[in-house]
């Protein structure tokens, strides 16, 4: 099982989407680092970080919100030396206190290196960690992904994290419906439209970068409202402590 991706079983095509992926990204060099069951880091990720930061909504926005992957390593870095606050999640969302706050004038008075500041270990080490509900309304929306389509479908490494972390987002009014939701692949990760099957609480991108190109996917899919209670899973309410204070707050507020 282990073979097949860390979350194998929930979706069947999904899982043989994945492993097809991640072995091509293995086989051909691409990969920077293991691939199988991580948002896959790849040749090429600080030119398509590069793509997205040249977006008129990326130079504008000072709150940003990225994955913690080494693949988009260059577009946190890129933002804390250009004055942006970053938002990221801590791996999983399996802690309470589950985001960190990086804020690039902290750093600095603390003569903090951006490069250390924008990797895993360092954002988690001198970032503050603080709660969904301290998230400020975010400006631009950096999601890891393992497979995408020009026209904006995507899956990650198979848990489901990140359009969790979506849906609370939206939940909570932290994004809206001019917020940019992109992410940066390799060029191979782009895939035919009909391979990725999106539920209506799946979350589309705007923007698709990769080493070659920037596509801008016209998705004209609406966002989800906030998070498809029905479609949790077990283990994700055990390990996401944030979610049963929500799901509560909800029944609650369905009772009044």
């Amino acid at each position: 099982m282990e073979d097949r991706g860390r979350w194998a079983g929930r979706n069947p095509v999904k899982d043989e989407m994945r492993n097809r992926i991640w072995g091509s990204l293995e086989a051909g060099g691409i990969a920077i680092g293991p691939a199988r069951s991580h948002i896959p880091n790849f040749t090429g990720a600080d030119l398509a970080a590069w793509r997205l930061t040249e977006l008129p909504a990326w130079k504008a926005a000072r709150n940003v919100k990225t994955n913690p992957d080494p693949a988009q390593y260059s577009l946190r870095l890129r933002a804390l030396y250009e004055g942006k606050t970053l938002y990221c999640p801590v791996p999983e969302l399996v802690q309470h206190a589950p985001y960190v706050r990086v804020d690039p004038a902290e750093l600095q008075a603390k003569n903090i290196t951006f490069e250390l500041a924008a990797s895993h270990q360092g954002y988690m080490f001198h970032g503050e960690r603080i709660e969904f509900a301290d998230v400020p309304p975010l400006d631009f929306c950096v999601f890891g992904s393992v497979a995408v389509t020009r026209e904006g479908a995507r899956t990650g490494k198979g848990g489901g994290f990140a359009d969790l972390e979506a849906g609370i987002l939206n939940e909570l009014g932290k994004i809206g419906a001019a917020t940019p939701l992109v992410t940066t692949v390799h060029s191979t990760q782009i895939v035919p439209a009909d391979q990725i099957v999106m539920l209506e609480f799946d979350c589309w991108l705007d923007y698709v970068a990769t080493e070659k190109e920037l596509i801008a996917t016209g998705s004209t899919h609406p966002r989800p409202k906030g998070i498809a209670w029905e479609h949790v899973q077990p283990d994700q309410y055990l390990s996401i402590p944030f979610l049963a204070e929500l799901r509560e707050k909800a029944r609650s507020a369905d009772r009044h």
